[in-house]
């Protein structure tokens, strides 16, 4: 099914807006509940998962897609997650309302699809302050010695160049990156290495596809833990990050110029059609 690029337009543009914890916490809880909504009217069952954080209960907001069949209903599950909160100042559109109106396009597919798992779609708050929120998460998951069968973390999704030398390359990473920003970087740790493969092989005919696989948890490249993909690699859970490399290509991250008309949205179809296919091969059972 083709992307429905009005409804990622739609979505961006209700997105979009200072979502910070202390200078817009309305904008954020406004940010909240429309993830709630929107998720609930793909037909998921939606719960938020509370937390205290920063002298107060912020909230996680997780729907879930669940197979028909109850012997599939047990199997671990595959999480789709992207974070909705955003740094002070800054309206947060490649950072990351691109990455939630991707999620939300998946998840509207997810009540045609023969799932063989559960499919888990997170929003994460309080990403920006230190991974507070998928912290709080992944620990939870240890706690109930829960098993899943790996995490897709979208991490700033929406801007794309054509331009020679759009692309810096991150200190240290030791692999061939190109130099033109039209890319999607797919990074997980050793962990996660069949994750990533996995991953990378589904969405490479829908965009170019950068992997990258990591030692350990990423201790030795922090760039390429600066999202909640490290929370669950910090738990012992597979998980990989899909971002536009952020700072490394966009410069308008993490300031007041990150704004709609900044971003491409052919790319961000490009990355919605991927991730469909990276969910299909992971979670949905074959055609006969």
């Amino acid at each position: 099914m083709p992307v429905d690029r009005h409804q990622l337009n739609t979505d961006l543009h209700r997105l979009v807006g200072a979502r910070h914890p202390l200078s817009s916490p309305v904008r954020l809880q406004e940010i909240e509940s429309y993830l709630h909504q929107q998720i609930s009217d793909a037909g998921l069952t939606v719960i938020k998962q509370p937390f205290q954080a920063l002298g107060g209960t912020y909230h996680n907001v997780i729907g879930t897609g669940l197979p028909g069949q109850r012997s599939c209903q047990s199997a671990p599950p595959l999480i789709v997650a992207a974070h909705f909160d955003t740094i002070e100042g800054s309206p947060g559109a490649d950072d990351n309302a691109s990455a939630l109106a991707v999620m939300l396009h998946v998840a509207r597919q997810v009540q045609a699809m023969t799932l063989v798992r559960p499919i888990r779609f997170i929003a994460f708050n309080l990403e920006e302050e230190n991974l507070l929120g998928s912290s709080a998460y992944t620990m939870l998951l240890r706690k109930n010695r829960e098993t899943i069968q790996g995490a897709i973390v979208l991490e700033c999704v929406g801007y794309a160049s054509h331009h020679p030398n759009s692309q810096k390359i991150p200190p240290g990473v030791p692999i061939a990156v190109p130099t033109i920003g039209n890319f999607l970087a797919v990074i997980g740790n050793e962990r996660s290495q069949a994750l990533t493969g996995s991953v990378a092989q589904a969405m490479k005919s829908h965009l170019p596809i950068v992997p990258l696989v990591v030692q350990g948890n990423g201790e030795k490249l922090p760039d390429t833990r600066r999202s909640d993909h490290t929370s669950f690699w910090e738990q012992d859970f597979p998980a990989v990050m899909l971002t536009d490399t952020a700072n490394f290509r966009n410069p308008h991250y993490h300031r007041p110029t990150d704004t709609l008309d900044t971003l491409n949205l052919d790319f961000i179809a490009s990355v919605a059609e991927g991730l469909t296919a990276a969910v299909t091969e992971l979670a949905v059972r074959p055609s006969a």
